[in-house]
């Protein structure tokens, strides 16, 4: 019996419930929705293992779909063999494979497994390319984008050595979770123009620095560098490529039937490389499909090489460092490419600066190579040098590496981009670019002695060397110049007498340059060589000094007619241009006036990574390959 207290109490209780259960039921239904951040949806709604750790919604949708989610989460495995099973069994079909990717390549990357890295490529693969090809995923459906990165990213995981350094490629039977992958490595496709492609360093996964933009291809397969060696140095036909260069190529494993060898557990599969600089895309069944290329990481893998950046100073007191590298690396030929010569295409020669390199061209090799406008038309070169020697001395090593190499790449003159060629210097390697488009006449050496060559006693080696350097022709092949914060009038910080202090206690001239006044005077020439001459041979700073016999007759000496040539003029002050300066080259100095075109760019001295100063560059090369049609 209850009493009237307990009563009360029972009835206040269940009045509480009463209570407790109409609020809840009137401020919350068992599905609902909140409004939140738009930015948060799509966040939850297109995060994947790749850009988030965790798996994408569709992934989640199949673990619950067949009850697998928390299975997943405390045994991975056990869970994935299921997820397996049930597409083999039938009961699954392209959400389940696509699931089997995504989550095999998350457990790979918790657990470092190559197998299940492996897995993801040819569950990735199956659901790209289906039973069904006429049936293909389509191209708005997000998972097709995630499909092709875990194909790419567990190719090169998969086959990637221990410390991460390199991906090692051969024919042979690796493990799979459910099986065994049985592949062929196709190795013809390791030559590359004679070399043989080695040390293959995976670009996707490296951070580029030091250039502005990263251009890349989205496609399929695993996007690597490669280095390029000679078996045999002497039987090199292509001199022109770089010692260190690193090929763009991209890894690809072709499989058949996945579907259907999915339940027997053997995968068979066919591997190659394709150099993406030649092929963009290959044929995967009737559909052409893109090749992921990396580009921008490929070339500042090369960039990275210190070399490139100790050379500037080396060759620019040692004189003769660059011969010796030469010699070092069995070359002989100071022009260099990234890739042999192609016919039909015009060749642009970049020429850096004093106390530079090649690699100070990074930035405009970046974007102009990445254009495909400007790769339609042109080839790159690149011309390094010792910066310090004569400037008419280096301008002879460039006349003659061009002429040797345009004889060479095309002997019977039946290429006519090659006789279109452009040539890009940069401060003195603008003067140096001059000197490939001018008739000297005899005004160089009339300025150095008051008699002719070739009356003057002397070696005839000796005799050579002064008339290859100083009695100038233009190249017939150049067709038009650029010059870049060129001194065409000198430096004036080249006039500053601490400067020509520093350069002639430094500055170390070639052995052969040295050679010449000693050969001259020796031989019964002194009273025939100016003075200054005899007593110092004067190097590149020396000739960009205002005031030097050198760079005043260079600066009488017009560009040869049929020769156009454009101006870009570094100035740091944004008023008063006129009087104004980048640092190293007055305005007044580097200033044209029967240029074709000139444009300021507001900078400092190095200016070539500039954006504007590689927009105009792309628009002269531009209007040269609408002139060369």
């Amino acid at each position: 019996m209850t009493t009237g207290r307990s009563a009360t109490n029972l009835n206040l209780g269940m009045l509480q419930l009463l209570l407790f259960l109409f609020l809840v039921t009137s401020c919350a239904t068992p599905v609902g929705v909140t409004k939140i951040d738009p930015r948060i949806v799509h966040q939850e709604l297109t995060g994947n293992v790749l850009s988030t750790g965790v798996p994408s919604g569709p992934s989640e949708i199949v673990l619950n779909r067949h009850g697998l989610h928390e299975l997943f989460a405390k045994d991975p495995e056990t869970a994935l063999a299921d997820l397996h099973r049930i597409v083999v069994s039938g009961r699954g079909g392209t959400d389940e494979i696509f699931a089997l990717a995504e989550l095999s390549f998350l457990h790979a990357e918790k657990t470092g497994k190559r197998s299940y890295y492996l897995a993801a490529s040819v569950y990735a693969w199956a659901f790209l390319f289906p039973e069904d090809a006429s049936k293909p995923p389509s191209c708005f459906d997000p998972r097709f984008r995630l499909a092709c990165d875990l194909y790419n990213r567990g190719l090169t995981s998969g086959f990637k050595l221990e410390d991460g350094s390199r991906v090692e490629l051969s024919s042979g039977t690796f493990e799979l979770p459910f099986g065994k992958l049985e592949e062929e490595f196709d190795e013809t496709t390791l030559q590359w123009y004679g070399r043989k492609l080695v040390n293959f360093a995976p670009v996707a996964e490296l951070e580029v620095r030091g250039l502005r933009n990263r251009y890349r291809q989205s496609g399929i397969g695993a996007p690597l560098a490669a280095s390029a060696v000679l078996s045999d140095s002497s039987s090199d036909s292509n001199a022109l490529i770089a010692t260190k260069v690193r090929v763009p190529v991209t890894l690809v494993l072709r499989l058949g039937d996945v579907w259907g060898q999915l339940g027997g557990g053997v995968i068979i599969g066919s591997m190659r490389l394709y150099a993406t600089d030649d092929v963009a895309s290959v044929r995967i069944g009737d559909r052409s499909v893109p090749l992921e290329a990396e580009p921008t990481a490929s070339l500042a893998v090369v960039l990275a090489d210190s070399d490139i950046w100790k050379m500037e100073l080396k060759a620019f007191f040692g004189g003769e460092y660059i011969r010796k590298i030469l010699h070092q690396n069995s070359r002989e030929s100071q022009l260099a490419a990234l890739r042999p010569c192609q016919p039909g295409l015009i060749p642009v020669v970049l020429v850096h600066g004093t106390a530079s390199s090649p690699g100070r061209w990074g930035e405009m090799t970046n974007e102009l190579y990445n254009d495909p406008l400007i790769r339609e038309h042109f080839q790159f070169w690149y011309f390094f040098y010792d910066t310090g020697n004569p400037i008419a001395y280096s301008a002879m090593l460039l006349r003659e590496a061009l002429t040797k190499t345009v004889q060479s790449v095309d002997p019977e003159g039946k290429d006519p981009a090659l006789h279109e060629m452009v040539i890009i210097g940069h401060s003195q390697g603008g003067l140096l670019a001059k000197m490939t488009a001018i008739d000297s006449g005899t005004r160089f050496w009339d300025n150095l002695s008051s008699k002719p060559l070739d009356v003057l006693e002397m070696k005839e080696e000796t005799r050579d060397l002064l008339r290859r350097a100083l009695f100038v022709k233009p190249l017939p092949f150049v067709k038009r110049l650029i010059f870049i914060s060129t001194p065409q009038r000198g430096s004036y910080i080249a006039g500053w007498g601490f400067v020509k202090w520093f350069t002639d206690l430094l500055v170390k001239p070639a052995t052969t340059v040295l050679s010449l006044t000693t050969d001259i005077l020796l031989l019964g020439g002194r009273d025939a060589i100016a003075m200054d001459i005899q007593s110092h041979i004067p190097s590149s700073v020396d000739n960009m000094s205002p005031n030097h016999r050198f760079i005043k007759v260079l600066a009488s000496i017009p560009v040869a007619p049929g020769v156009a040539f454009n101006s870009i003029i570094s100035v740091k002050q944004s008023s008063d241009i006129e009087n104004g300066d980048d640092g190293v080259v007055k305005y007044q100095s580097a200033h044209l006036a029967d240029a074709e075109s000139e444009l300021v760019v507001h900078s400092d001295h190095s200016c070539q990574g500039n954006p504007y100063t590689i927009e105009e560059v792309r628009r002269i090369l531009l209007l040269q390959a609408s002139a060369e049609r």
